[in-house]
């Protein structure tokens, strides 16, 4: 009886153990938007295949075959109990970006479920007794320490099911749009910068129009698809469509299906390269959107950046902008002044003057608002709109977002993925603050590809000449950013190394005083340590 029990409570817990692996998996395998390449990188990159939940799931599937195990009830009992304080780990582990059921995930997760349970019934038939039950249960834990080789193929042999699902989403959010024949289409493509640009653009063009945008980062093909079909109302008159690449064609995708008659592109720059590989196939993916265009259309093209102003645009009308003028910039700003309630400037450009006063600050966010503006006057938006528009926009959250702490100290909120650019920007908002101790709080910069050593090294460098105090979140970055502290000489005493964020935040509780400034820079994903 005692031996039925716990080849039972094995079998139990192997389950559990199982189900809870395949969620992990599931979830690494949506951050990496289902593509294997990008998952098998995450497990390289992060040793999956020798973390701690692996190598106990490892010595339980050694152990099993022991001739011990098959004897004494006891030892089951014992390598379930260690499966089952894995399973409760893996059942209390929290995630900065939890998994999101969708349909695809449902399908996924719940084929490649059926399927193991189905391998473990049909050897558990092999022996219909307690062996048959013990057989089972090992077959588990072997898909449990393998589990990530398992989701691999079966995303793998249910992609031509995912890509039926989506032509027909596809099609149907192509004939939505077919239906409506006076939507204006404005496209959003660039390394970064997107995001911003979207939201300023949005609020500008609502003072004259019922305005649709993709929400949050919805700015895949799915995406975007799932928003025409979701969102889009008859009264829409302008839909702002941001698109996101990580694979040269992904910018094609989406215009093929949304056809846009506007396009801006904010950035070419090096996020990403971990995909792209090289400066020349961002820049090809970005202006996917500009070649798209029609005769009729216009693109907005930002003429800050080294690698734009090398593409020529010859099938649409182009206009190029810029925070400071030049021989190519059609539209740039000038006087501009950082107040205490934001910042007042003036939009140049042909035949135009005109003063706006918005609560943002930095010249990042300048540039993304300078595009947006652009593209209102072109659709006709009258300039007393656009001021009003400009004077009530607010910081995006995570956008150099800044507020003052209760203890007295001030918080600068720049979490939103960051890149080489935006962390220059701001670093100098930090290096700013001089009435007390200048604290970063950092894991460093991502998807730099073969750069990531060299960026983060400079980021170390620009941090030491920006900051009394730098603390360095995981270990993705770390050796780099030091490299970088050290190369200016930095006092060691003054780098904390933690961690997680949650043990950065502790910290810089027990350390911060009143006058202190103390910001947050990127924030990584949960694929990264």
């Amino acid at each position: 009886m005692l031996t039925t029990i716990s080849y039972v409570f094995f079998l139990a817990v192997t389950v559990t153990d199982l189900l809870l692996m395949l969620k992990c998996d599931m979830h690494m395998l949506q951050l990496g938007s289902y593509y294997n390449s990008r998952y098998c990188n995450w497990i390289a990159g992060s040793d999956e295949y020798l973390s701690v939940k692996r190598l106990i799931a490892l010595v339980v599937l050694i152990g099993s075959f022991t001739t011990m195990a098959l004897i004494s009830p006891y030892v089951v009992v014992l390598l379930a109990v260690i499966l089952l304080g894995q399973a409760v780990s893996l059942a209390r582990k929290k995630y900065k970006k939890p998994l999101v059921f969708t349909r695809r995930v449902k399908r996924l997760y719940f084929t490649e479920v059926a399927l193991m349970l189905v391998a473990m019934a049909v050897v558990y038939s092999t022996k219909l007794d307690v062996t048959g039950l013990y057989y089972a249960s090992v077959t588990g834990v072997l898909f449990i320490t393998f589990s990530y080789v398992f989701t691999m193929a079966v995303n793998w042999l249910m992609q031509p099911v995912e890509r039926r699902i989506n032509q027909r989403y596809v099609h149907d959010a192509q004939q939505r749009l077919a239906r409506m024949p006076h939507m204006q289409v404005i496209g959003i493509s660039g390394s970064y910068g997107k995001t911003s640009t979207k939201h300023y653009l949005y609020k500008i063009l609502s003072e004259q129009y019922s305005v649709l945008m993709t929400p949050k980062s919805y700015n895949t093909l799915m995406g975007v698809v799932r928003t025409i079909r979701e969102m889009m109302t008859p009264d829409n008159e302008v839909f702002i469509c941001e698109m996101g690449a990580i694979n040269l064609g992904d910018v094609k995708q989406i215009c093929d299906v949304v056809h846009p008659r506007y396009g801006i592109i904010t950035a070419v720059g090096e996020q990403s390269l971990g995909t792209f590989k090289t400066i020349d196939n961002v820049q090809r993916a970005q202006f996917e959107l500009a070649d798209a265009l029609p005769p009729d259309g216009l693109a907005v093209v930002n003429e800050d950046y080294s690698m734009l102003p090398f593409r020529p645009v010859d099938n649409v009308e182009c206009k190029r902008y810029a925070v400071k003028a030049g021989p190519r910039v059609d539209y740039h700003l000038e006087d501009i002044d950082y107040t205490p309630q934001g910042t007042t400037f003036a939009v140049v450009g042909p035949g135009l003057r005109l003063e706006l006063a918005t609560r943002l600050v930095g010249e990042f966010n300048l540039s993304d608002l300078l595009a947006a503006v652009v593209m209102a006057l072109r659709l006709n938006v009258p300039h007393d709109k656009i001021k009003h528009a400009v004077s009530s926009i607010e910081q995006l959250e995570h956008r150099l977002c800044m507020s003052l702490d209760k203890r007295g100290f001030t918080v600068i909120d720049d979490t939103h993925y960051s890149n080489p650019r935006s962390s220059r920007m701001a670093l100098d908002v930090l290096s700013g603050m001089t009435g007390g101790r200048r604290i970063i709080v950092t894991p460093g910069l991502i998807e730099l590809g073969d750069k990531q050593e060299y960026f983060n090294v400079r980021f170390g460098r620009d941090i030491a000449t920006a900051s009394d105090v730098a603390i360095v979140v995981g270990e993705y970055n770390r050796e780099a950013i030091v490299k970088g502290l050290q190369a200016k000489g930095f006092d060691k005493k003054n780098v904390k190394l933690v961690p997680t964020l949650e043990a950065a935040q502790r910290y810089v509780y027990s350390m911060v005083k009143a006058g202190d400034t103390v910001l947050y820079e990127n924030d990584l994903p949960d694929t990264f340590k």
